[in-house]
C-alpha cells in the first residue's frame, strides 16, 4: 500500500536567537554570591521592550526596501503605510521609555532593542567603564516596575478600581440598629 505524499507544513516563521540577546546572556551569569546578574523580571521586561521596539519597525532597514520602488514621491508616506499594530507598539514602546526617564532610556535601547553588548554602550553613551551592568539593572527595574512586573510599596502595580483603598463608605452601627 502506497504511503500518502506529505503535505506542507505551515511556513516557518523566523525564530529569535537567544543566545544573540545581551540579556540572555546575563541571565544566565551569575554573581559571586551564585544569584543571576539580572532578575526574571527584569529580563521579561526587557523582552517586552525589544518585542513592541521590533513590533514598531523602529529598526534600520540594512536592505533595499522594495515596497517603495517606483512609486514615486510618496517617500514621506512610511508613516501612513504602518499598521495599527505597528502603531500601537511605537506608542507602547515610547511610552516604556518615557516611564523610566531618558537617564536609562537609552541604555535599554542600545542593550534591549540593538543588541548592543555592556562595553559598546557604555563607549557610544559615554559612561565610565564597568557601570553599564549597574545602570542597566536600575533601567530594567524601572522597565519592569512599568509593566507592572515587580511590586511597588507592597502590591502589584494593577488597576483593579480608581478609588483609594477606603473609597468605601462605612455604614455605622447606629444606621444598622434602626433598620
Amino acid at each position: 500500500m502506497p504511503t500518502p505524499p506529505k503535505t506542507p507544513s505551515a511556513t516557518p516563521k523566523p525564530a529569535f536567537n537567544d543566545a544573540e540577546s545581551p540579556l540572555t546572556w546575563l541571565r544566565a551569569r551569575r554573581d559571586k554570591t551564585g544569584m543571576p546578574l539580572i532578575s526574571d523580571a527584569q529580563y521579561l521586561a526587557g523582552e517586552r521592550l525589544r518585542m513592541d521596539f521590533e513590533r514598531a519597525m523602529l529598526a534600520r532597514r540594512t536592505t533595499t526596501n522594495w515596497d517603495m520602488a517606483g512609486a514615486g514621491g510618496r517617500g514621506g508616506a512610511i508613516a501612513a503605510e504602518l499598521s495599527d499594530g505597528a502603531i500601537a507598539a511605537r506608542q507602547r514602546y515610547v511610552k516604556a521609555l518615557e516611564a523610566v526617564g531618558p537617564e536609562l532610556a537609552s541604555m535599554l535601547a542600545q542593550v534591549c532593542c540593538l543588541s548592543a553588548g555592556l562595553e559598546q554602550a557604555e563607549r557610544l553613551l559615554n559612561l565610565p567603564q564597568r557601570s553599564g551592568k549597574a545602570v542597566l539593572a536600575l533601567g530594567l527595574t524601572a522597565l519592569a516596575r512599568h509593566y507592572g512586573l515587580l511590586e511597588q510599596g507592597g502590591r502589584r502595580n494593577d488597576v483593579r478600581h480608581w478609588g483609594l483603598d477606603d473609597y468605601r463608605p462605612g455604614i455605622a452601627e447606629a444606621q444598622l440598629e434602626e433598620a
